[in-house]
């Protein structure tokens, strides 16, 4: 299933597929998966601060960046977060809408310093009962040096039981089984490396770091691993460097970037 665009996501996908100029190393992409807690630092705890998350991309200077937990015109944020964060950081932007929040929309969004184009967001599967709270896969097209990549972002189901979570990994695995582009995945998957979430993950993906990675969460003293990066197939990417980035105060969980070079 597939959410149809509000007329201002189209203007702002439209707007950001603008031509714009990458500079980099050839067939190298640095990628940062970052849930940004709407923009709130947890010591602050009615404060939104776009400027802090804006400053964490610009000082890593990711080619993409896949957000989670995104405002946009809510009353608790008061501002567009997406389009804020895309003009900050000079980023071109695709943003799918989750559910309907505060007066407001609120979801996930891609970054990317390469123009975007074929921007889709999947609605995702929720078992009846569960009270679990809507969730989509955002996927959009990107081009390095002739080449079509597929980026997409999401956000899993938070609570404690894996039921809607199974539901959703299943759905992705299913919807990206489907492309014939190599893919990069990035997101909060709300589950630790062990769990059957991350086992169906790793039986079609290779996530950028599979020991000792760092933990994402929480910011203070994490103890957690549920932030990932991960691409398929695994032989369309040489894997350079991944790391857990020790930025505590903007979000409540800390930011993941891997490089990653397309064979």
């Amino acid at each position: 299933m597939i959410l149809r665009f509000t007329v201002y996501s189209l203007l702002i996908f439209l707007a950001s597929c603008a031509t714009q100029k990458h500079v980099g190393k050839k067939d190298e992409l640095k990628i940062m998966s970052y849930n940004i807690h709407h923009a709130n630092p947890p010591s602050r705890p009615d404060f939104i601060d776009v400027d802090a998350i804006a400053k964490v991309i610009n000082n890593q200077k990711p080619d993409i960046v896949a957000l989670q937990e995104v405002d946009v015109n809510t009353r608790r944020s008061g501002v567009n977060e997406a389009s804020a964060l895309a003009e900050k950081t000079k980023m071109n932007l695709y943003f799918a809408k989750a559910i309907d929040h505060d007066g407001g929309d609120y979801g996930v969004a891609i970054l990317s310093r390469y123009p975007l184009s074929g921007g889709v967001t999947h609605k995702l599967p929720t078992a009846a009962g569960t009270n679990g709270e809507p969730r989509v896969l955002a996927t959009a097209n990107i081009t390095v040096n002739g080449k079509t990549v597929i980026i997409a972002c999401t956000h899993l189901d938070a609570q404690r039981s894996d039921t809607n979570r199974l539901l959703q990994i299943n759905a992705i695995v299913e919807i990206l089984g489907k492309e014939n582009n190599p893919v990069i995945l990035a997101g909060d998957l709300n589950s630790d490396p062990g769990k059957p979430v991350i086992n169906i993950l790793d039986q079609h993906f290779l996530r950028t770091c599979t020991q000792n990675c760092g933990f994402t969460i929480p910011v203070e003293i994490p103890k957690k691993t549920i932030d990932f990066i991960a691409v398929k197939p695994a032989g369309s990417f040489s894997i350079l460097s991944h790391q857990v980035i020790d930025e505590k105060y903007a979000s409540d969980h800390l930011p993941v970037i891997a490089s990653i070079r397309l064979r």
